[in-house]
């Protein structure tokens, strides 16, 4: 295939929020279908969407091509509000590179006044600038305001500095779109590039992928400031901005062949795309060989201190003797616990044993004793703060090791969990755990982690809000002024299931009235194909609910940061997907009202001299199981929706089994055995099991698979 003579280095994504229509992915796959060798991202001061696209570009056999367009504040003052911010694009053509875009563009975020827009001052890029390839910025940069302006002389200078910094890596960059402020300064910038030896180099900003874009993205900038279609005055889409192929681009620069070549030149410097890495932690033991000592050690007495409750004085020395040694050296001598064994303790100690011995084996052998070490810590010192902690939930509360270190507080063995559910060699990935604080002092645990790991290496994970089928549906019958009624009801007819929601294609085709009005009012079918341009893409920031990930090193040095105005934690700019792929491990720290509401009334009971503990109640009261078939349970933690309290009428769980069983069928697909498992709990119908061998594993759940350890056993 003959590649064209022209790689597109300004290209901005849809994580140029409501300011661009262009998946990251799909940039990508553009460039394999127009025949470009390499394409670059491009998004303004921001690398949100960097990783996602140069995955895609290696699956399209794309060369990625990483930058940003960063503001940069000229001047000593100019970083406190005096003075313009402009800009400078900026890419990574190594390493070194990819680490100083992160720095910056970091700093851009966390080291401003919050009413300015994300930039750094000049002076910050000196010691950050290897590395990197600098563009000039064209209409958005210094040297075009400058010289549009005929101020020649601080143009020079400008570049001058520019230079000092980029050396040979710095290119005058020409657009042609029409621009009167890039039209006024072109002959200007043209000189200035021949009279100090600098490359020029063409480029043509886009925004959208093609042509048919450009309505689209019109509407996304009304979108954006607010305004409508109709406006007289609003910022509006150049109908150039979109990603003109190779021949249109040599037409446009018939004169200036040089500049069009130099895209080539900047792709060839700039083969380099984000890392992958394997997961990045902070050491409590120092190194991998510690760490696996430190677990094994503190497992081995957390099981102690967890089991030496159950069993009589008698035993105690043997007890602890059993478990604190090595699997060999248990197994050797395993004869000599002759008092275990004679009080009818030994199979159950084995089984404890065995399984905690078997764990620490897997999670050292996957490398992951670090993190049931950080884990364990942080919440170790919450529960010496009395701060509310859940006793786990979700696949975690499977492992015996989580138990031993107080991470959850449920006794798998007891309970039937398996430890594979959790993790499993054959299908290596990190381990999660799901932890629930209470939520008016989840922030307390936040800030000790802060404190204990630095508050440089510790961030919230980012997340986007999406333009969803009903809300951009909305959004552009607002910018076409269309009446209020109107869209409603249209959204209306757009299914929204939480758990599938639908896309506006697919209300096309399936909901026959929307279809019908789209086919019959001109006005519906210029609505839905507007919306259908802009759904998906990027509308703002916030932070995950839960989310937080803590490094060895200031996060800076790993990806890209981003300040969230209601948080003075730094947020990545990577979501969760790909922090990871990134090295950050992700720890959730819940927030659970519930807990918060438990410990506020046992505080109050405690003002009346009644004493509750909690961790001591008994699962067996029935009061509380009449209180649960009578469906009162407003307030209680997954009770308490008024379709789960119907369910609780209905099938009237008669022991903590059932409860677990009900929690796990409420969602959608298995609730459909809900009617089945209530008719055979109450009798109503015979518990039949698909094969006589599987009742020991489904009697439980009356003959109904209920549990991913009832499909594994």
């Amino acid at each position: 295939m003959a590649y064209a003579p022209f790689v597109p280095l300004r290209v901005f994504s849809g994580y140029t929020m409501l300011d661009s229509a262009i998946d990251p992915k799909a940039i990508a796959k553009l460039a394999k279908e127009r025949g470009f060798p390499a394409i670059a991202i491009c998004d303004r001061n921001g690398l949100y969407g960097a990783v996602a696209f140069a995955a895609a570009a290696a699956e399209h056999g794309v060369q990625p091509i990483v930058g940003t367009l960063l503001g940069v504040a000229r001047g000593a003052g100019s970083g406190d509000g005096a003075g313009p911010i402009d800009a400078l694009a900026l890419y990574a053509k190594d390493a070194a590179g990819w680490l100083n875009l992160c720095h910056l563009v970091s700093k851009a975020h966390l080291d401003r006044p919050l009413e300015l827009d994300p930039h750094v001052r000049l002076a910050d890029l000196a010691g950050h600038s290897e590395g990197l390839i600098a563009l000039t910025g064209a209409g958005e940069g210094a040297l075009v305001r400058l010289l549009a302006e005929g101020r020649n002389e601080a143009a020079h200078d400008y570049c001058r500095d520019l230079e000092a910094l980029f050396g040979g890596r710095l290119y005058i960059e020409l657009a042609r779109r029409g621009d009167a402020l890039e039209q006024a300064a072109e002959a200007g910038l043209i000189d200035l590039a021949y009279v100090r030896d600098l490359p020029l180099v063409a480029s043509n900003p886009a925004h959208f992928a093609g042509p048919d874009g450009h309505a689209a993205h019109d509407a996304m900038l009304c979108i954006a400031h607010s305004t409508h279609i109709d406006a007289a005055e609003r910022p509006r889409s150049s109908p150039q901005a979109w990603v003109k192929s190779a021949p249109m681009m040599a037409e446009i620069f018939a004169d200036l062949p040089e500049a069009l070549a130099n895209t080539l030149v900047v792709a060839r410097r700039c083969a380099y795309a984000p890392p992958r890495r394997d997961p990045i932690l902070p050491s409590l033991a120092g190194d991998k060989a510690g760490e696996a000592q430190m677990l094994a050690d503190d497992a081995r007495a957390g099981l102690i201190e967890r089991l030496k409750r159950n069993y009589p004085e008698s035993v105690q020395a043997e007890l602890v003797e059993a478990l604190s040694c090595s699997s060999a050296t248990f197994e050797a001598e395993g004869q000599s616990f002759d008092k275990l064994r004679t009080d009818g303790f030994w199979d159950e100690v084995k089984s404890y044993k065995q399984r905690l011995e078997f764990e620490i084996n897997v999670i050292n052998q996957m490398g992951f004793g670090g993190y049931f070490l950080i884990v364990a810590d942080f919440i170790k010192w919450a529960k010496e703060q009395g701060i509310p902690v859940g006793p786990g939930r979700g696949s975690g509360a499977g492992s015996v090791v989580a138990w031993a270190l107080t991470i959850t507080d449920l006794d798998p063995l007891k309970l039937g969990l398996l430890f594979e559910r959790f993790l499993n060699p054959e299908r290596v990935s990190m381990p999660d755990f799901d932890i629930d604080f209470c939520e008016t002092r989840r922030g307390e645990v936040i800030r000790y982690v802060q404190a204990k790991y630095g508050h440089d290496h510790v961030a919230q994970i980012i997340t986007f809000g999406k333009l969803k089928a009903r809300a951009v549906l909305r959004d552009c019958g607002r910018i076409l002024q269309m009446s209020y009624g109107h869209v409603d009801r249209l959204c209306k007819l757009v299914p929204n299931h939480p758990t599938d929601p639908w896309t506006l294609p697919r209300t096309l085709n399936g909901v026959a009235e929307f279809r019908r009005e789209y086919d019959s009012d001109p006005e519906v079918k210029r609505l839905v194909d507007l919306a259908m341009q802009l759904e998906g893409s990027p509308r703002n920031s916030s932070t995950h609910a839960a989310g937080v990930v803590i490094g060895d090193r200031p996060l800076a040095e790993l990806v890209p940061l981003y300040r969230d105005p209601r948080s003075d934690m730094p947020v990545t700019q990577f979501d969760m997907k790909y922090v990871e792929a990134a090295g950050l491990v992700k720890f959730d720290f819940l927030g659970l009202k519930t807990l918060s509401v438990l410990r506020k009334a046992v505080d109050l009971l405690a003002r009346r001299d009644i004493a509750i503990d909690l961790d001591a109640l008994a699962w067996d009261d029935p009061q509380v199981y009449e209180l649960l078939q009578r469906g009162e349970t407003v307030g209680v933690f997954q009770l308490e929706s008024e379709g789960m309290r119907r369910t609780l009428s209905a099938v009237k769980p008669s022991n903590f089994g059932d409860i677990i069983a009900l929690v796990s069928l409420y969602r959608p697909g298995p609730m459909d055995n809900i009617p089945l498992f209530g008719r055979r709990k109450n009798g109503a119908e015979a518990i039949e099991y698909p094969h006589a061998r599987l009742e020991g594993i489904l009697a439980e759940t009356y003959g109904v698979f209920v549990y991913q350890e009832q499909v594994m056993q």
